[in-house]
């Protein structure tokens, strides 16, 4: 039973990792200097940051969440 947890967080670690890796690749991507005053450089970036970790794992948990189901779908009959 220890087993089980021990391998479903690292299981989600790594997927909250790679996804929020990935994330930070697209985020890079957009433009996001119309949003923030100038001389605000530290502040943007840290709401970059925010906003890839929170992107990153919500998209995560999607995947886990659907992994999840999918595994209790044996349960149906």
């Amino acid at each position: 039973m220890e087993q089980y947890f021990a391998e479903e967080a690292l299981l989600s670690m790594t997927s909250h990792l790679i996804f929020i890796i990935i994330t930070w690749r697209l985020v890079q991507a957009v433009n996001f200097d119309a949003f923030f005053r100038k001389n605000r450089v530290f502040e943007a970036r840290i709401f970059i940051v925010f906003i890839t970790i929170a992107l990153g794992t919500t998209v995560s948990n999607f995947f886990l969440d659907f992994i999840s189901w999918s595994n209790n779908l044996i349960y149906l009959f």
